[in-house]
This record gives C-alpha cells, sequence and structure tokens, in this order.
C-alpha cells in the first residue's frame, strides 16, 4: 500500500479575501509560510519518511514544496497534470460574488459539482483524466512507499477522491483549505474516475 501525504500549499491573499485563485500564480503570504512551518513540523511527527514529493506549477505550490523539501531532505518534483483546475472567467472573483451574480450554478457547484464547467474552464472530468494518469504512473513508480503531493483547492479534493473512492463534498467551503495535510492510504487497485 503506498501513503499519499497530500499537502495544501499555505495560504495567499486571495485564500483571505475568499477569491476564487484557480489558476492564478499568486505567491504565498506571512500566514502561509507559517502554514508550511506547521505542515512541516507535523509530517516530521507523524514519523513518515517521503520517498519523494510532487508539486503542482504554481508559487505557493513551489514555495510549499520547495520548504519541505529542505527541512525532510527529499528531492521535489514539478508534475504539469497537477495544474489546478481552470476556474476560467470566475479566477479572481470573491467566492460570495459568484454566489450572488450566479446563485443557480453557485449552488449546482456546491451541491453537483460534476455536472458544471465554470465559464471557459474546465470540467471535473477534464481534470480527473488527466490527474487519474499521473497517479497511476506514481503508483507504479513509488508502490508500497511514501509520497507527498503538494496540490492546491479544489484540486487536492479532486486528488482524494480519486485515491478514497469518496465523494467530492462542497468545493466552495475546500476553497478556503490551505496549510493543510492529510494522509492517505492508497490500496494498488486501478483508479476509476467517478464520472
Amino acid at each position: 500500500m503506498t501513503t499519499i501525504v497530500l499537502i495544501r500549499p499555505g495560504a495567499t491573499n486571495y485564500d483571505l479575501e475568499g477569491r476564487v485563485r484557480g489558476r492564478l500564480d499568486i505567491p504565498m503570504n506571512t500566514q502561509g509560510y507559517q502554514e508550511v512551518a506547521r505542515e512541516v513540523e507535523t509530517i516530521q511527527q507523524t514519523g513518515i519518511h517521503l520517498d519523494a514529493l510532487y508539486y503542482a506549477p504554481c508559487r505557493p505550490a513551489i514555495e510549499t514544496a520547495d520548504a519541505i523539501a529542505r527541512a525532510l531532505d527529499v528531492k521535489a518534483k514539478e508534475l504539469d497534470a497537477l495544474t489546478n483546475l481552470d476556474y476560467g472567467l470566475w479566477e479572481g472573483m470573491r467566492i460570495e460574488e459568484i454566489r450572488t451574480r450566479q446563485p443557480k450554478i453557485y449552488r449546482q457547484w456546491q451541491e453537483i459539482p460534476d455536472c458544471i464547467c465554470p465559464p471557459e474552464g474546465e470540467t471535473i472530468e477534464e481534470a480527473e483524466t488527466r490527474v487519474t494518469e499521473c497517479l497511476q504512473r506514481l503508483l507504479r513508480r513509488h508502490k508500497n512507499q511514501a509520497v507527498g503531493l503538494v496540490v492546491a483547492e479544489p484540486l487536492a479534493s479532486i486528488v482524494k477522491r480519486l485515491i478514497t473512492q469518496t465523494p467530492l463534498g462542497d468545493l466552495w467551503k475546500a476553497e478556503s483549505r490551505h496549510g493543510q495535510i492529510e494522509i492517505l492510504r492508497w490500496d494498488p487497485k486501478p483508479i476509476e474516475t467517478a464520472s
């Protein structure tokens, strides 16, 4: 069984302002760096030795992965497949603004996100397809090892669903998750997309 340490990058100003970041490349803020320091401590306290660390190509993930790689003496590698979900025209908007302007779509994204595509963005299914291929390669390469994945929300929720086969949950609430880790046990069965 492979252990996946799902690491959400530290906070950015967009996170604190309740804005949708998606693929926008916003640097971490002071709170974000403090969160990453706590993540390092948490990983060390678990006693898990990371055999590899992979991260998404965005500044918060890069900054988080760099700090973790230095502290835990593990090599880190960027993977394009871990690029966050493309929120299209929602990127940069406040979540509250989307709720007010597009209440029906807001509720649908909250309740059944698999059925919605953000305007000019990417569907959950499209994101799952690229992430599934990536995870399958990682599973073959790191069977029975511990792997860290530095991935922002909502892609972190998608990764978790693919590994654990659990529901996505409310992706608007997931947007507020940053600077957190989850330890997932990955049974080497083929990954199935939820669609």
